[in-house]
């Protein structure tokens, strides 16, 4: 069935003033369908396509939705998948501009930087691994643009997978010195534990998400590049992480990530 343009414009004109305003909006599932997973990716190409009329730079994706747990609360049977943008990175940032935030939470992860495109060929698991060129343990910031975290697939699909913002670690490894779904991930917020999980717990290896990605993202005609950050999901449970918060991830073999956010958002 053809996505109406209408439609798609006005979920789209609905939470670009989210972000314009900094307000969390009602669902747009009201428009789309709870589960209409093809309107819901072309509200987000469309938020896409904006953004990158404003000079944004595509930097890679971040996955969603690999855990089970998640998946079954919302009714669906695979990953979803948003755009990250550069200017998403705060890893140089002394503190997590909560100003930029709406309903910030932290999600501990492995990134992938690629050292090749996955453009072309068969994308099997010994061609995705090939062209992974180092990991280095993430915090992910993820946001919702739709009131109180009332999301299903298709909101949270439009709404760019929930994407916030993410910090990277400086440690490097590549895939030869560990192996991603053998990790261990311990999360604290202010020292408290608030998180545990492991690589298992991402679709049972991070490196079956990236996979999944890459057939994905060149099915849609925008195939992963070298060069490109991969988030790819969550290793346990997100944690809220209002301002003044500061998170810490432990990950195995990769170490620490940490993001202290700001006091106060900007009035």
């Amino acid at each position: 069935m053809a996505v109406d343009s209408k439609v798609i414009a006005q979920a789209a004109a609905r939470l670009t003033g989210a972000m314009e305003r900094g307000r969390a909006v009602a669902p747009v599932r009201d428009l789309l369908g709870a589960q209409d997973i093809g309107a819901a990716y072309a509200v987000q190409q469309e938020l896409t396509r904006r953004r990158l009329r404003r000079g944004a730079v595509v930097a890679g994706r971040k996955i969603g939705l690999t855990s089970p747990a998640v998946q079954r609360q919302l009714g669906v049977d695979q990953p979803d998948f948003g755009v990250l943008f550069a200017d998403m990175d705060v890893s140089a940032e002394p503190e997590v501009p909560s100003a930029r935030l709406l309903q910030a939470k932290a999600e501990a992860e492995i990134a992938f930087v690629l050292g090749e495109d996955l453009a072309d060929g068969d994308l099997d698991p010994a061609q995705v691994r090939a062209a992974v060129d180092h990991a280095v343990a993430a915090l992910e910031i993820v946001d919702s643009r739709i009131a109180d975290w009332d999301i299903t697939l298709a909101d949270t699909v439009a709404d760019n997978a929930s994407s916030g913002l993410y910090v990277l670690a400086e440690r490097r490894l590549t895939l030869d010195e560990f192996e991603p779904r053998e990790t261990t991930m311990r999360m604290y917020a202010d020292d408290v534990l608030v998180s545990e999980g492991s690589g298992a717990a991402c679709l049972g290896d991070p490196l079956n998400a990236l996979a999944w990605l890459a057939r994905t993202a060149r099915e849609f005609g925008e195939p992963l590049r070298a060069g490109q950050v991969v988030l790819s999901g969550a290793l346990g449970p997100m944690v809220p992480a209002p301002p003044g918060t500061r998170i810490r991830a432990e990950i195995s073999s990769l170490g620490e990530v940490t993001a202290a956010f700001s006091e106060k958002r900007d009035a």
